[in-house]
């Protein structure tokens, strides 16, 4: 079965949060703007059909997502969560009736070939299933004051691109923590069954960070155009699940020679990231 099972899902998952995150941006203008964070605001977009909607569309990527964590390394299987960005911009430009201008395509195959080369070339491995305590705070202490400081960098910001990727960023934390989360918690539901997997700290951990995520999300989302939280949202997500895999989970990526294609790939992803920022798609 080998890195299939975990590719596969994580693309599905992929696809899923891409489709979320357009529901749930055209649902977040639909509601009054403000310049500071408002708890009121997730009960105003309950409200509407397609925030909710999104929401089914974050449980179904929840779901494939746990699969894929379950049988592949965090280092795979979060970077592939970079094909969100085309993903989200092709579907909000069907969504419109919009055609992508054909200058943007370029950048979309370069962020796919990017990521093929870059994964392919650094071919992460290692799936360590159990994790000490004493390795879990440092992440979380450093994590939870990076969205701290995001978050309220973006909140002091009035309403535009630079608030919209701050709060982007503070959301990648937070999703790319809920997976490392999420990963253990599928560990111990594996090994351990129902009743371990209820009374591990880290399922709940990952449901508040969860939480978090969601939150900070409908206020990025809200904060500015898709086009500036959408490129935080991703490329900090693969950046800082690639971190915790390595650092935390103590998985291995090759490198020497393999640098080289690794970094040609990632040039090319963020070429192709930052194009689609600049060129964009209304999802008004």
């Amino acid at each position: 079965m080998g890195i299939v099972l975990p590719v596969l899902f994580a693309l599905l998952s992929a696809s899923s949060n891409a489709l979320a995150t357009v529901l749930q941006r055209r649902a977040a203008l639909t509601v009054p703007q403000t310049d500071s964070f408002r708890p009121g605001l997730m009960l105003d977009l309950l409200r509407r059909p397609l925030f909710l909607a999104g929401i089914l569309a974050v449980i179904t990527a929840g779901a494939c997502q746990a699969v894929a964590l379950a049988t592949g390394p965090l280092a795979l299987v979060q970077p592939l969560f970079v094909l969100e960005l085309p993903l989200a911009l092709l579907i909000a430009s069907t969504m419109t009736r919009e055609r992508l201008p054909a200058a943007l395509w370029p950048a979309v195959a370069g962020v796919v070939l990017g990521l093929g080369i870059a994964l392919a070339a650094a071919s992460p491995s290692g799936n360590r299933t159990h994790l000490e305590l004493s390795r879990w705070i440092p992440a979380l202490l450093l994590c939870g004051g990076a969205v701290v400081a995001l978050a309220s960098a973006g909140l002091r910001r009035p309403l535009g691109r630079a608030r919209a990727g701050c709060l982007g960023g503070a959301t990648a934390i937070c999703y790319a923590l809920t997976a490392a989360l999420m990963k253990t918690a599928m560990n111990i539901l594996d090994d351990g069954g129902l009743g371990a997997f209820l009374t591990a700290w880290q399922t709940y951990a990952f449901g508040l960070t969860g939480i978090a995520a969601l939150l900070l999300l409908g206020h990025a989302m809200q904060g500015g155009p898709l086009v500036a939280s959408q490129p935080a949202l991703t490329l900090g997500d693969a950046s800082v699940s690639l971190a915790l895999g390595v650092l935390l989970y103590e998985e291995h990526v090759r490198t020497g020679w393999w640098l080289v294609p690794e970094v040609l790939g990632v040039g090319l992803i963020v070429f192709g990231v930052f194009a689609l920022a600049r060129g964009g798609v209304s999802t008004a």
